[in-house]
């Protein structure tokens, strides 16, 4: 028997909060409600979900905060971060501490599902390649096993999306790797031909892969994509 997917929606407005258990129980899911911070907490700490639907303005605790902080022992179960701004640096601060999607309120319910069904999709469809259980890029080292990055010695601490991004591109084994097919493959396609979110994410990655050492890996072909190598082009 096809097991349920469970969600846990953590949102404090009553109305948004009841529109969306109402719409994900026409889907048969299963959802589970926290209204402020510090239950969420708790459940995401001793419950596992298949997807989070998580409001960043929060009682007692924030979403950024919980977000980061599930982040620390939860890579993989994707987060759909809802909000009332709409500002970039909002958006572009959800997804560095882990979140994997943003809405912004007012939204449609049907918007809400169909990130969802993307997210749960991307979730169920990322596997591990069997070729190789740690991969090395000059002093740069992929743990698929624990699913950790280093540079040297220094340990390396990037989000799940950033994670699988740097992995497309070491997968590539030095080949170009284009927009559309990391928008296709990191993004499952979602992203509009003039979003800059690929050039956020690799702009994060150069912070944390690159910047702190003595050569860049992450390299550019303008208006193509990207690719990982240790030598000069």
């Amino acid at each position: 028997m096809k097991s349920q997917v469970k969600i846990l929606l953590v949102e404090d407005d009553p109305r948004i909060c009841q529109n969306i258990h109402d719409y994900f129980f026409q889907e048969a899911y299963l959802v589970e409600i926290a209204r402020e911070g510090l239950t969420a907490q708790k459940l995401m700490e001793e419950k596992s979900y298949d997807a989070i639907v998580l409001d960043i303005n929060l009682p007692y605790k924030d979403g950024l905060t919980l977000c980061k902080e599930f982040r620390q022992f939860n890579t993989h179960t994707p987060i759909l971060m809802l909000t009332a701004f709409d500002d970039l640096d909002d958006k572009m601060h959800g997804f560095e501490v882990g979140a994997d999607d943003y809405l912004t309120k007012p939204f449609f319910m049907r918007e809400v599902m169909a990130r969802i069904k993307a997210l749960l999709k991307r979730s169920k469809n990322q596997t591990i390649p069997e070729i190789a259980s740690i991969i090395h890029i000059e002093d740069l080292t992929i743990d698929l096993g624990t699913q950790s990055v280093s540079r040297g010695k220094s340990a390396i601490n990037l989000t799940p999306r950033e994670f699988n991004l740097l992995l497309k591109l070491a997968n590539a084994k030095g080949k170009l790797v284009t927009k559309r097919e990391l928008n296709r493959d990191i993004w499952g396609g979602s992203l509009d031909e003039n979003n800059n979110t690929i050039e956020v994410y690799i702009n994060f990655l150069r912070k944390k892969i690159d910047k702190p050492f003595a050569s860049n890996l992450i390299k550019t072909k303008v208006g193509f994509g990207y690719y990982l190598s240790s030598h000069e082009h």
